[in-house]
């Protein structure tokens, strides 16, 4: 058994990870209901990989008490005077040959936690731990095909950046997942609830979008999307998938039945982050076939497709 495999072996635990009391630089709104946060984190910012996380808690408050999971958007270079950022800061690109300083996460409000901090201004502090999980295993393709569904597009433009060899992520030497192409599959309820269409559009991503309503690109399923991308010859496609679990066990099916490598970012409820509490377990198969929990924490998020029981 491989360690990461052993949930005995210390790498699957959050030894790594670090616990930071970090100021917000700037909490502005991207979509209805939807906001990218930006903190000044240079620690975590340096180490983190696409498809990890980390734990976001209010300082200071203990309603709601536990942290939440929110996956890393993009870093940044520039670390402004968080008293007075700018909301559409840009990084000076000089700056990129420095290690990067500041760390994005986009959220959806629909609960206290998110709430409150929605309203949270630039200045204030949060609690971080991080990174967390194992995010994406770095693999070239030909054409890498990313699927979300409501808020899980958050994962995937360091993903794309990453491919489009545009942004190097992790302090440690790491493989070059360089992509030929990368499309973007995006799927919400209704138009205004599509975030970061033009951050994705200006990294070079082809993005196709639906919405259940047709108020924006194509009435239906992201799963219509994915079908149309998935050319005749699929070799050298590769799938990533974040969102609902109903649509990421649709995509996964399409992934079996098209003999196309899937890997998909799991959304279980979390309190921990660092694998003590087993409240975010999924059922994965090993390499017998036989299933076991696994902890999306520290295990995950993100499996092999084919190894979900669903």
């Amino acid at each position: 058994m491989s360690s990461r495999g052993n949930p005995l072996h210390a790498a699957c635990y959050a030894d790594d990870a670090v616990q930071r009391t970090v100021p917000i630089v700037s909490n502005v709104p991207i979509a209805a209901d939807t906001f990218r946060l930006r903190v000044a984190c240079p620690e975590i910012a340096r180490r983190i990989l696409p498809g990890q996380f980390l734990m976001v808690r209010l300082s200071g408050c203990n309603d709601p008490l536990i942290g939440r999971p929110l996956a890393m958007y993009d870093v940044g270079h520039s670390l402004p005077d968080v008293e007075h950022a700018a909301p559409g800061d840009v990084s000076d690109p000089d700056s990129r040959r420095e290690p990067p300083r500041t760390l994005d996460v986009v959220y959806l409000v629909k609960g206290k936690f998110t709430q409150r901090l929605a309203l949270m201004q630039a200045g204030q502090l949060l609690d971080i731990w991080g990174p967390l999980g194992n995010g994406f295993p770095a693999r070239p393709a030909a054409h890498l095909i990313l699927v979300a569904g409501g808020i899980g597009q958050t994962p995937f433009l360091a993903v794309a950046k990453e491919a489009l060899g545009l942004q190097r992520f992790g302090a440690t030497s790491r493989p070059e997942a360089r992509a030929d192409r990368v499309t973007l599959c995006y799927g919400a309820r209704r138009a205004d609830l599509l975030a970061g269409l033009d951050d994705f559009q200006q990294t070079g991503v082809q993005v196709q979008v639906c919405t259940d309503d047709g108020s924006r690109g194509r009435q239906g399923l992201v799963t219509d999307l994915l079908l149309d991308a998935l050319p005749a010859d699929v070799s050298g496609v590769r799938v990533l998938a974040c969102g609902p679990e109903p649509m990421l066990e649709a995509v996964a099916r399409i992934a079996g039945q098209r003999q196309v490598p899937c890997e998909v970012s799991l959304e279980t409820p979390m309190a921990c982050g660092i694998g003590i509490c087993f409240t975010c377990v999924a059922r994965v198969r090993d390499e017998t076939g036989q299933w076991d929990y696994k902890r999306t924490c520290v295990e995950g998020p993100v499996f092999d497709a084919e190894k979900i029981v669903w």
